[in-house]
């Protein structure tokens, strides 16, 4: 499982707000936060209400697969 980051409330913020656009990539999140893929996807399914975090998750799947270069 992967590890919990230590982020400030205004960092954890921004990492929430660039994983919710559908215009940054994970890779961008990672270049200036730290985190990975699967960090960034843990931190999202603990603040997010579950159903909020299923349909997250479902977008980002369904572009992944249209767009090579998605998240």
């Amino acid at each position: 499982m992967p590890r919990t980051p230590d982020l400030s409330a205004s960092q954890l913020s921004e990492v929430i707000e660039m994983a919710l656009s559908d215009h940054v990539g994970f890779s961008l999140i990672e270049q200036q936060h730290g985190l990975s893929p699967d960090e960034v996807k843990n931190l999202m399914r603990t603040h997010l209400k579950p159903a909020s975090y299923k349909i997250w998750r479902k977008r980002v799947r369904d572009f992944g697969e249209r767009r090579e270069h998605y998240k």
